[in-house]
């Protein structure tokens, strides 16, 4: 696919980039020729989650063990995986015990992309971590990315290694936190949304990654808390607001269910829509997607399932088949459905015509779980309407 332009997932802006600059690409499976001649390897595999909830790191030290087999000259590693700390260090001296020829300086570099925003996070970014003690490593990295010496952190291996995992783990516990909050909201009979903006004023908190709603997923945030926590347990320590922090997630990604009870005590039987199924807008990524995990929770019951997403998702009808309908529109999607639930924030959604709930589903009933409509939107309607953290709208009795 990449030979011929095309990207295997997507991602704003990516295919265009490696249109625009196809001359200076070339993609090839590994074999010895790729490694002639070469400056700088970047290894940016994948890290997996184990059972424990470690990082897997046997696809970094494939990666390794093919560059040590088969350089032709002195070069640089650049570790972008996100590795647990310490993992630099193992592997200089996995590299010192197993080639002899040539020097490899090893850098970490770990990588703050975000899913949506990924091309111009790597154009211009907030920062570059680079860890490691060679001065040529660090006049390598800096030839490469061409940015002012402010944009650059230069530290330690380990201290660059666990720099990527405090603040993925930390804009976790923020998520957490606010729908800690949220919940507090509807105890009260407060609104989250004012909440939110109050808290956003104050410069020292900021305002990103302070909007409530079903939790956090992707192949980052739940895989980093968990490799956190796991890694403070494994030098005798604790990280008490990260495990706090994974099990309020835990609970919040299925909230929508369990308002759901309230109106259907058994879901068999129910004709369901579902609005969203990536785990963020502007992506087709559906690892550790809240919205998944809901689907899969109300497969369990004899329910029919239409699943409507803005980017078509290949994964979807392979793994589930003729078990959901996958429809291109909100309109069927809502089609004599008996309840609603919103997963994913995605524009189109948000900017829907909202008739369009009382008119297809048999009976409106939706379950907001990104707060996606202003709550006066809604009001006039004649549907029941529930979000995260804002006083329900019933519009039916």
């Amino acid at each position: 696919m990449l030979k011929n332009d095309e990207v295997p997932f997507y991602e704003p802006m990516l295919e265009k980039m490696i249109k625009k600059n196809k001359k200076r690409l070339n993609y090839d499976f590994l074999s010895s020729k790729l490694y002639n001649d070469v400056d700088v390897f970047f290894i940016a595999v994948g890290t997996p989650e184990k059972n424990d909830g470690s990082a897997d790191l046997k696809y970094v030290y494939e990666a390794v063990d093919g560059i040590i087999k088969n350089i032709t000259k002195n070069t640089t590693i650049v570790i972008k995986s996100t590795v647990p700390v310490g993992t630099n260090n193992k592997i200089k001296e996995y590299i010192r015990d197993n080639l002899k020829k040539f020097i490899i300086n090893v850098v970490s570099n770990p990588e703050f992309l975000s899913q949506g925003t990924a091309v111009q996070d790597e154009i211009n970014p907030q920062r570059i971590i680079i860890g490691t003690d060679s001065k040529q490593a660090i006049k390598t990295i800096k030839d490469i990315y061409k940015h002012k010496d402010e944009k650059y952190v230069l530290t330690d291996s380990n201290t660059a290694e666990l720099i990527k995992y405090a603040s993925n783990s930390f804009l976790a516990l923020k998520i957490s936190y606010i729908n800690e909050v949220s919940n507090l909201c509807e105890k009260f009979n407060a609104n989250i949304e004012d909440v939110e903006k109050g808290m956003k004023m104050d410069k020292r908190i900021g305002k990103y990654f302070l909007n409530a709603g079903i939790g956090y997923g992707g192949s980052c945030f739940p895989k980093d808390t968990k490799a956190l926590e796991f890694m403070a347990k494994s030098v005798n320590s604790e990280i008490q607001t990260i495990t706090a922090t994974i099990k309020v997630n835990e609970k919040q990604v299925t909230k929508m269910l369990d308002k759901a009870r309230k109106y259907y005590s058994n879901f068999d039987g129910l004709n369901v829509a579902i609005l969203g199924i990536t785990y963020k807008p502007s992506t087709d990524d559906i690892r550790d997607s809240p919205a998944i995990i809901n689907l899969n929770k109300l497969l369990e019951y004899k329910t029919a399932i239409s699943v409507y997403n803005p980017i078509p998702i290949k994964k979807l009808k392979e793994i589930y088949k003729d078990r959901i309908k996958i429809v291109n529109n909100i309109a069927e999607t809502l089609k004599n459905a008996d309840i609603c639930f919103i997963f994913t924030e995605w524009q189109q959604i948000k900017e829907m015509n909202l008739k369009l709930f009382e008119k297809n589903m048999r009976k409106p009933i939706i379950l907001d779980g990104r707060n996606c409509f202003e709550l006066n939107q809604i009001k006039d309607y004649r549907v029941i309407y529930e979000s995260i953290g804002r006083k329900t709208i019933n519009n039916l009795n």
